[in-house]
């Protein structure tokens, strides 16, 4: 069966012109949960109803290594506790950061001096300075956002 085509007085058909449309915003949010799996959690509480545990339970159920950072704690989560981010031994990928605003510049100094890849505030936590600082040493930053709720929206389709 032959198709009909819009009349260009021959039988071929028209040639198709693509807009060619800018690419797609680049989406910083997905590449640090695809690109790092290591989660550096300052401010982990050990208490089951605190945000910050049921936050980090749900990623470390996802896969994601989690590293808690606080002075009260000796374990959270299964997980070796560190009295302060200075004194986590291991290479740091992504620093969540459940900590009133004003302790947020401190944390980007030392996230800068330890190589950290990006710094992830909370959910309520904004810097513009600390964040602006963070950028220009080359960590990506999210602000104010559940690392959780980020999550569930690119990852989780059952439910929603």
């Amino acid at each position: 069966m032959r198709h009909a085509h819009a009349s260009t007085g021959s039988d071929q058909p028209r040639e198709r012109r693509w807009s060619h449309s800018p690419r797609p915003p680049r989406d910083c949010i997905a590449d640090i949960l695809e690109q790092y799996h290591n989660l550096v959690v300052v401010g982990l509480s050990a208490k089951p109803s605190r945000p910050s545990n049921g936050v980090s339970a749900y990623m470390k159920a996802r896969g994601y290594r989690i590293v808690p950072v606080n002075p009260n704690e000796k374990s959270i989560l299964g997980e070796r506790a560190y009295p302060s981010l200075e004194d986590v031994p291991i290479p740091i990928e992504v620093i969540v950061v459940f900590r009133r605003p004003e302790h947020v510049p401190e944390i980007v100094e030392i996230a800068i001096r330890k190589g950290a890849k990006a710094i992830w505030l909370q959910e309520g936590v904004v810097h513009e300075a600390a964040a602006r600082h963070a950028r220009e040493a080359g960590l990506e930053v999210v602000q104010d956002r559940c690392i959780l709720k980020e999550y569930a929206k690119r990852y989780v389709t059952e439910g929603m």
